[in-house]
C-alpha cells in the first residue's frame, strides 16, 4: 500500500496548494478530484524536463477518456498563460502531462504504450499505475491523497523530480 502523506506534510502541502487556488474555487468544498486537479495542475512545477530544458510554455495538460475533474481544471486555469488544458486530445505529441483517469483502467496498457515514445509525464489515480509503468500515481485513502512516483520510468524518459516532490512522495522501484 502506498505511503500516504502524513497529517503534518499533507497540511503543509494542502496549504501551499490552496494558497495558489483562485478565490472562486476556495468558495466551494474541495472534492477528491478538486484536490487532484490542483495537484495535476501544479505538478509541472516539480518536474525537471529532459536535457535540463525549462518547462514548455505553454505547458499542456491533457486528460484522456472521461474527465473526472469536471470544471475544476478550468476554474484553476483561470487565465494562466503558461498552462493550457486539453480534454480528450487526438494527438498526444501536444501534451506535456497526461492524466489517465480510473475510467481508462481497462485501456491502461494502451495509454502507457502510446505515451512511451513521447516526452510527457504520465499521471493517474488508477491503483497500481506507478508499478505498471506510469510516472505519478495519486491514490486516495480516506480523505488523503498520496503521491507515488516511479522514478525509474521518469528517468528512462529523461525526467527527474524536484526534491520537494520526492520528500512528499513514496518512490517505488517496480
Amino acid at each position: 500500500m502506498p505511503r500516504l502523506l502524513s497529517s503534518h506534510r499533507l497540511l503543509l502541502a494542502a496549504l501551499a496548494l490552496i494558497a495558489l487556488l483562485p478565490a472562486r474555487l476556495l468558495a466551494q468544498d474541495v472534492s477528491e478530484y478538486g484536490m487532484k486537479a490542483v495537484l495535476f495542475y501544479r505538478l509541472s512545477q516539480f518536474v525537471y524536463w529532459p536535457g535540463g530544458a525549462p518547462p514548455p510554455k505553454p505547458t499542456v495538460l491533457c486528460v484522456v477518456g472521461k474527465n473526472p475533474f469536471g470544471s475544476a481544471l478550468n476554474q484553476i486555469d483561470g487565465g494562466t498563460p503558461n498552462i493550457e488544458v486539453r480534454l480528450t486530445p487526438t494527438d498526444l505529441s501536444v501534451c506535456h502531462l497526461l492524466f489517465i483517469p480510473r475510467s481508462e483502467s481497462v485501456s491502461l496498457a494502451f495509454w502507457l504504450e502510446r505515451s512511451a515514445s513521447r516526452q510527457l509525464v504520465t499521471v493517474s489515480d488508477i491503483a497500481g499505475f506507478a508499478r505498471a509503468g506510469g510516472m505519478i500515481e495519486l491514490p486516495l485513502d480516506g480523505a488523503r491523497i498520496g503521491i507515488v512516483l516511479n522514478r525509474r520510468t521518469a528517468q528512462n524518459r529523461g525526467f527527474e523530480f524536484n526534491a520537494q516532490l520526492l520528500r512528499l512522495a513514496r518512490v517505488i522501484e517496480p
